[in-house]
């Protein structure tokens, strides 16, 4: 497996010797970096063996979009990666608007996106894409969203019927306001400015997921999915080397599953965890990928 080629050096390590080198890998997002586990939301063994989760609302949704921006960050730098042989795709940028405050239904983005993807596929272009959910000063949701697209493929208006390549006129993609449509020049930078935005005391309506995201590789697929593993998880494997099952985390190589590092105990307000056994020290600042056993 391949070390994710840009952003900051970080180690990779060994499973045989434990030896950290140091090719390039994929750079933490700007919310955390090289943050320590503590930064992290983990404590060293070192000092203490416990922490607290709080379950309060606001504790939760600041959680989740703290999720959601690095998943958000993660993709967009992979979408931008130009594939072997080809120059890099043009980012736009789409805004999607709602005519009423009260108008948001949780199907539109996902026929919208439908409907994007096929027009896509009509002219044999991948369909790659990040947007987010963002609530406007009135009250109302609207979505961003960043498509990447070959050189010369210019995006459609999404509140217009548009033509696919067999000369069929389409629905619109967005039929429930307006849309507004350029190309970004910053990237995922266009999304992260909104994303900035967001805290613990963003409310949106029930059901709205916060993002989407779709077109990824299956190598940036696998690096996407080890940013959301858990911290004590990342300290010691790269990016493919575990699958989630369920609750429950299996070893690709060995076919074990891992021993549990917390136990968690319900109290008044929260979760109280506990560390079970030592883990290893945070040496990464990014995704990375390590080296196979033979």
């Amino acid at each position: 497996m391949c070390v994710a080629p840009f952003g900051a050096e970080s180690p990779v390590i060994s499973h045989l010797s434990r030896t950290p080198v140091r090719p390039k890998a994929l750079e933490g997002p700007p919310l955390g970096g090289c943050a320590s586990a503590a930064g992290a939301g983990l404590v060293s063994s070192k000092t203490t063996a416990q922490r607290f989760v709080n379950l309060a609302v606001s504790a939760i949704a600041e959680r989740r979009v703290n999720r959601l921006k690095r998943s958000v960050w993660a993709s967009g730098h992979l979408h931008a990666m130009a594939e072997k042989g080809f120059r890099p795709a043009v980012p736009w940028f789409v805004t999607l608007t709602y005519k009423g405050v009260d108008d948001w239904r949780k199907d539109h983005i996902s026929t919208a996106i439908k409907r994007y993807r096929n027009w896509c596929r009509s002219r044999g272009v991948r369909c790659r894409y990040t947007w987010v959910a963002e609530l406007q000063g009135r009250g109302a949701v609207h979505y961003h969203l960043l498509a990447w697209l070959p050189v010369g493929v210019r995006m459609p208006h999404w509140d217009r019927p548009v033509r696919l390549a067999s000369g069929k006129v389409a629905e619109a993609f967005w039929a429930h306001g307006m849309s507004n449509t350029e190309v970004a020049k910053s990237g995922v930078g266009y999304l992260m400015k909104y994303l900035s935005k967001l805290g613990e005391l963003t409310r949106f309506p029930k059901g709205l997921r916060l993002y989407g995201i779709g077109g990824l590789c299956n190598s940036g697929k696998l690096v996407r999915a080890w940013y959301n593993l858990p911290e004590w998880i990342k300290r010691e494997y790269g990016v493919g080397d575990i699958l989630r099952k369920g609750s429950a985390y299996l070893v690709r190589a060995t076919g074990e599953f891992l021993e549990p590092a917390y136990r968690v105990s319900q109290v008044a307000s929260g979760l109280l965890i506990t560390q079970l056994r030592e883990l290893p020290e945070r040496f990464h600042c990014g995704a990375y990928s390590t080296w196979p056993a033979s």
